[in-house]
C-alpha cells in the first residue's frame, strides 16, 4: 500500500501563508510561469525551504559561482547570526557560500584561505579574522589580491590591505554604556575587555578612557586602566574580569560581548550579589536569544544586518569588476536598554 500524500491544495495554502502570498501566486512559482516579482519568487523558494518541502528540480538554478565565509568561531551567538545574514544574502544573489569555521587548535584561517583559492572561489568574505590582530602578517590578504580575488573585512582595520571594511562604531559603542551607566549614578564603573592587540578592543579600550575622562570618572586618561580588565571574550573570562572589578568597589560593569557580560552577573551572584540592585551590566552585540536571559540583558546592538548587507553588496561589485570604496563603513550601534542595569546602589551597601 503506497503511503498518502498531503493534498495539494493544502501544502498550496502552508506555502502561501508562510510566503504572504496567493496559492494562485505559488502555483504560478512552483510552475515557473513568469509574471512573477524576484522578492515574491524569493518568498515562497524561502516558504519550501522552512517547511520542509524539496524544491522541484526546475526551479534549482545554478549557482553564478562560490564565495568563501571565513569566521573565527560560532560558539559566540554573533558569529552564526553574521553568517546567517551574509549566507542568505549570497545565495540570493546566486552565489553559494563555503562557510569556514575556525576552533583552537582546528583549521587555522590560512588553512582556509588555501582551500578556498583551490576551489577557485570569486571572492571571500572575512569576520573578524586575523586582519583585526595588530600582531598578525597581511600576506594572506595580500595573495589573494594578487591573485585578483576580491576580498571584504568585517570588524577590524588595518593599514595597507587593498579591500573595503565593514565595521561597528566601537568607539560610540562604549560612549553609549558609559553614558548610560553614569546617567543612572554610577561613578565605579569598570571594564571587561578582550585582548588589545585586536582593533575593536583597542578602539574599545581608548573611549573607554576618554569617556569616565569626560563624565569626570577619572582625572586624566592614564587613571582609567584600574578600572579596566583584559580577559577573554567568553564567559570564563567576563565571570574572572567581572569578579576583579565588583572585588575592587565597581558597581557598574562594561562588557565587550554579551557572553562576557553572562559571565559578570554569574560573577555578582556568586558574592550574594543582585543584578542590576548592586551591580549593573552592559554587554554588546545584542546576540539572539539575549533578552531572554536572567535578567534581560542591556546591550549596545551591533548592526549586523547592516553590516552583512554592506558587505555582500562591495563583494559583489568586486567581484562585477568594479571597485568598491576602500574607506571603512562604520556603522551606528544602538543602546538597548533591558533589566541588567538601575539605579546606582546607595551608599553603605555591600558594592558600594
Amino acid at each position: 500500500m503506497s503511503p498518502t500524500l498531503p493534498h495539494v491544495r493544502t501544502r498550496l495554502s502552508d506555502l502561501a501563508a508562510q510566503a504572504g502570498v496567493s496559492t494562485a501566486t505559488v502555483s504560478r512559482v512552483l510552475n515557473g510561469k513568469p509574471g512573477v516579482a524576484s522578492e515574491t519568487r524569493q518568498a515562497v523558494l524561502a516558504a519550501l525551504d522552512v517547511l520542509g518541502y524539496e524544491r522541484p528540480s526546475t526551479l534549482r538554478t545554478r549557482s553564478a559561482g562560490l564565495v568563501g565565509l571565513v569566521v573565527p568561531e560560532l560558539t559566540n551567538p554573533v558569529f552564526p547570526a553574521f553568517a546567517q545574514t551574509i549566507e542568505s544574502l549570497l545565495s540570493e544573489s546566486g552565489y553559494t557560500p563555503l562557510l569556514c569555521t575556525q576552533s583552537p587548535g582546528g583549521t587555522t584561517e590560512d588553512d582556509y584561505v588555501d582551500m578556498l583559492m583551490d576551489h577557485a572561489v570569486d571572492g571571500i568574505v572575512f569576520v573578524s579574522g586575523l586582519h583585526a590582530d595588530t600582531q598578525a602578517s597581511h600576506e594572506r590578504y595580500e595573495r589573494l589580491r594578487s591573485r585578483g580575488i576580491p576580498i571584504v573585512l568585517v570588524n577590524g582595520f588595518a593599514e595597507g590591505i587593498d579591500a573595503p571594511f565593514v565595521s561597528p562604531d566601537d568607539v560610540a559603542s562604549v560612549e553609549l554604556s558609559v553614558r548610560h551607566l553614569v546617567s543612572l549614578g554610577h561613578r565605579r564603573v569598570g571594564l571587561a575587555i578582550g585582548p588589545d592587540r585586536f582593533v575593536p578592543a583597542r578602539r574599545k579600550l581608548a573611549s573607554f578612557a576618554d569617556s569616565l575622562v569626560r563624565h569626570g570618572l577619572v582625572a586624566d586618561e592614564g587613571g582609567a586602566a584600574e578600572h579596566v580588565v583584559v580577559t577573554l571574550y567568553t564567559v570564563e573570562g567576563g565571570q574572572a574580569a567581572g569578579g576583579e572589578l565588583i572585588d575592587s568597589g565597581h558597581t557598574a560593569i562594561v562588557c565587550g560581548s554579551d557572553l562576557m557580560a553572562l559571565g559578570a552577573i554569574r560573577a555578582a551572584r556568586s558574592r550574594g550579589l543582585r543584578v542590576p540592585q548592586d551591580v549593573s551590566v552592559v554587554g554588546y552585540d545584542d546576540s539572539p536569544l539575549i533578552a531572554f536571559t536572567d535578567p534581560p540583558l542591556t546591550t549596545v546592538r551591533q548592526p549586523v544586518t547592516a553590516m552583512a548587507h554592506a558587505a555582500v553588496s562591495a563583494l559583489l561589485t568586486e567581484i562585477a569588476g568594479e571597485r568598491a570604496p576602500r574607506t571603512e563603513l562604520l556603522f551606528q550601534p544602538e543602546l538597548i536598554v533591558r533589566d541588567s542595569t538601575g539605579a546606582a546602589p546607595a551608599v553603605g551597601s555591600p558594592t558600594a
